[in-house]
């Protein structure tokens, strides 16, 4: 009994301490038009961040080389929730695959800065107002 006891006080305190931070998938926010918000989330290891579709337009998804090592990149469904659960830390450069041309992009910093993967997410080739919007975001992972 004594076990089961110490097994669910364990249990019921993990969750505690993970936090879930929520990004929309807009049309159009407080940015412009086609963006995440927030476009920068500030996590821990453990954390997850759950992108909300606001329409079906929009899907979530990592960047390929805007990972920390080991990190294997994933992708939301379109029109669908996408949990990212961060494990490493690092930067985390999500994308909306039809919107990415448009600058619809984010960045997920795990951990307190400086971010080891930070300049190799600065020298990802993406398309020009991508590349304008991450600059801005990654400005502020410092």
């Amino acid at each position: 009994m004594k076990h089961a006891i110490l097994l669910a006080a364990a249990l019921m305190a993990a969750p505690a301490l993970a936090k879930e931070h929520q990004v929309k998938m807009l049309n159009q926010g407080k940015d412009g038009a086609m963006v995440f918000e927030p476009a920068v989330v500030k996590a821990m290891p453990g954390d997850t961040v759950k992108f909300l579709a606001t329409n079906p337009g929009h899907n979530a998804q990592t960047i390929p080389g805007m990972l920390p090592d080991g990190e294997a990149e994933q992708k939301g469904a379109m029109g669908k929730e996408f949990v990212l659960t961060v494990k490493s830390p690092g930067l985390y450069g999500i994308k909306c695959l039809p919107h990415y041309s448009m600058g619809m992009v984010a960045v997920v910093q795990v951990g307190k800065g400086p971010s080891a993967n930070l300049a190799a997410a600065q020298g990802v080739k993406l398309p020009p107002l991508a590349k304008k919007r991450m600059d801005a975001y990654l400005a502020q992972v410092k």
